[in-house]
């Protein structure tokens, strides 16, 4: 039986909070808060894509947000060109300040739904995606995303994901949401703790690890890896 999407978040909505929330966005020091190891996920995706592809010239961060990851992929590949991707404009123009100030490369920005990009074959020789793959909702949109990531990628080109994943076994994923809950009330008590889950249960739709890593594989990647995993958030990738 089909999943029912319905009561979900629109893109509008999603878009409208992170519009909001551009200043939270922008710390390149600790990254995103709400994600647990955030600094240490953005430094491996970017440390494996330096490794992978040490030469490359032309960068695409999808979901970009505020650029914390395009500015720590500056710091070790210098003077890519960026293409820089966000539902909200505001993020966008925050990114692009940000990112122009850093590389002498060009910088693009593409306002819109990650699904409706429509991008090149063989363009790009790193693509990131943190914290916005779990906006997806159906196996269509999923794999529809992969598939494109993948065609748009050169031949050694890499991918690399950060995000909020589910697991296969229903008590795996209540011991993790725990876990996750208690590390949220460390941020700011049992308020905040409730502030966030009500708005993961109503915008996001992440999916396993072992389902994304087996939609990699599905698209055409070979290589590929799992970074880090903690409680609900891993980094992996691929190389093509």
């Amino acid at each position: 039986m089909a999943t029912d999407y319905s009561k979900n978040a629109t893109n509008r909505e999603i878009g409208e909070r992170f519009d909001k929330d551009v200043e939270r966005f922008s710390n390149l020091e600790t990254g995103q808060l709400t994600t647990i190891d955030a600094p240490l996920t953005m430094e491996l995706c970017t440390e494996a894509a330096r490794y992978a592809t040490p030469h490359a010239t032309e960068l695409l961060d999808i979901g970009c947000g505020a650029g914390n990851y395009t500015l720590k992929m500056l710091g070790k590949i210098p003077g890519l060109n960026c293409t820089l991707n966000d539902l909200s404009l505001p993020m966008l123009e925050k990114a692009r300040e940000r990112v122009l100030s850093c590389t002498k490369g060009t910088v693009t920005v593409i306002q819109d739904d990650m699904r409706n990009l429509d991008l090149p074959d063989g363009r790009f020789d790193i693509v990131l995606a943190a914290a916005t793959l779990h906006h997806l909702r159906d196996d269509k949109d999923w794999e529809g995303m992969f598939a494109k990531i993948y065609k748009t990628l050169r031949p050694g080109g890499s991918f690399w994901v950060s995000d909020l994943i589910t697991h296969s076994s229903e008590v795996i994923t209540k011991l993790f949401e725990d876990k996750y809950g208690e590390y949220l009330e460390t941020l700011g008590g049992p308020e905040y703790r409730r502030k966030v889950e009500d708005y993961v249960r109503y915008e996001d739709t992440p999916r396993s690890l072992n389902y994304q890593l087996d939609l990699l594989a599905k698209v055409g990647f070979s290589k590929i890896d799992v970074l880090h995993k903690n409680s609900c958030f891993a980094a992996f990738g691929a190389i093509k």
